[in-house]
């Protein structure tokens, strides 16, 4: 595999979080042979969070990275930290038990602990905000608010608020929603730069990262597992997998359990700081909550960051400022004149039943993925979960890896149609307002 295959040059993609990146130095392609206790393939959240917390445990480390660090969607996403997953507890309660649900409901604010913690720490320049605002748009979205904020108070959950129509407007100033909810321990950051920042943190404690080096061949069966790059070899005594919607083919066993999907995001021109606080004074993300939702908050710059839509499959939509400009009228039409300086596309891993997957494939190799656009706090919480597993606790990781996964209907072949559809329906429930 070249590193044409899935990276082009291994440059970040044109977007406003490679424009306002911190300076970090590119880091050598793999060259030869070497040895080390963990290998991570992957240099997004989950493989910075697994080798950071191995790291701080006294482990020798290495990462291999196909591109740059953060060059996928832990370097393109929202930016925004949204405790919980894709699927909800009740869902998890009503598929795979209460004592699951009970266990999920004790990690879901994990994530954004540990981000916090890693930028106080490490001293990272990442632009972290607090709070994070569910937008409703029809009396049914408030319901479903309302349904959530009970069930995770019910599990000792109580950072969330719900908002009416009047006090969301001390959050967005806007006609379009009827009310909402805010979790106050949520927020968000410069995701790039929290990446950049990651990795730094790590080399400091020792670790080792290549850069620019995708992996072509994954031995996972062996005693000693390894990978192989068009230019070198890492043998270790354990491998963690981290490429998510990026493995590719490399993989087999693990690319059949998720599917990539595109999501879009632009970034206007600065607005100024009296325009961004008069459309958003409490500078709090915000998502709504329909199936294919819009999200956004404003840059520390000010500038309006606005995302939404899916692709199902990966693929970048022709024209992302069509697709998106529109909805952002419809929150801010006042924004009509302002011009786009940036947008851009990023894939992240979807499973079928919207649960995060961990496990292990061969004695020593681990992996996680999946997070279904949750993924900058799940991909947090389960790089320590990872960690902790490979230094001897594996409480957390043996009840995770013991969720089944769901294959898509269809198989390969189907599971783009079968989502596609899907959302459809969904779709048009939330035009319905049922």
């Amino acid at each position: 595999m070249s590193a044409t295959s899935y990276a082009g040059s291994g440059a970040y993609p044109a977007s406003y979080y490679a424009a306002s990146a911190n300076p970090a130095p590119l880091r050598p392609a793999l060259a030869g042979l070497h040895e080390t206790e963990i290998c991570v393939l992957g240099a997004g959240y989950t493989g910075l969070s697994t080798a950071l917390h191995l790291a701080e445990k006294g482990y020798k480390v290495t990462v291999v990275e196909g591109a740059r660090i953060g060059w996928g969607a832990s370097g393109r996403n929202g930016g925004q930290i949204v405790n919980g997953l894709n699927a909800s507890l009740q869902t998890i309660a009503r598929r795979y038990g209460q004592d699951t649900a009970r266990f999920v409901a004790g990690l879901v604010m994990e994530g954004g602990d540990i981000i916090r913690e890693r930028v106080a720490t490490y001293g990272i320049q990442c632009d972290l905000k607090p709070g994070n605002v569910f937008a409703a748009l029809t009396g049914a979205h408030m319901r479903e608010l309302e349904a959530r904020w009970r069930l995770w108070r019910s599990y000792g959950i109580d950072s969330q608020e719900m908002l009416d129509a009047a006090r969301m407007q001390d959050h967005i100033v806007t006609d379009r929603y009827v009310g909402g909810m805010i979790d106050h321990r949520g927020g968000h950051m410069h995701p790039l730069n929290l990446a950049l920042g990651e990795a730094a943190a790590l080399e400091s404690l020792g670790g080792t990262i290549f850069e620019m080096s995708p992996a072509i061949s994954v031995d996972h069966q062996a005693a000693t597992p390894s990978l192989r790059t068009a230019g070198g070899e890492v043998r270790a005594r354990v491998l963690v997998l981290c490429g998510n919607a990026y493995l590719g083919h490399v993989v087999p066993a693990l690319e059949r359990r998720v599917m990539p999907v595109s999501t879009q995001i632009m970034a206007t021109e600065p607005l100024g700081e009296a325009q961004a606080r008069a459309l958003m004074p409490s500078d709090a993300c915000v998502e709504d909550v329909r199936y294919i939702l819009d999200y956004f908050r404003m840059s520390a710059d000010h500038r309006l960051l606005f995302g939404g839509g899916t692709v199902y499959g990966g693929a970048d939509p022709r024209d992302i400022q069509a697709k998106l400009r529109h909805n952002m009228l419809k929150v801010f039409p006042q924004l009509a004149e302002a011009r786009i300086d940036h947008a851009w596309s990023g894939n992240f891993a979807l499973s079928f039943s919207r649960v995060p997957q961990m496990g292990r494939i061969g004695a020593n190799t681990y992996f996680a993925h999946g997070y279904s656009g949750h993924g900058v706090t799940g991909s947090h919480t389960f790089g320590r979960i990872l960690a902790e597993a490979i230094h001897g606790d594996s409480a957390r990781f043996d009840t995770f890896a013991a969720v089944p996964w769901i294959p898509f209907p269809g198989g390969r072949m189907l599971r783009v149609p079968y989502s596609v559809i899907g959302s459809w329906w969904y779709a048009l429930r939330d035009r319905l307002g049922v």
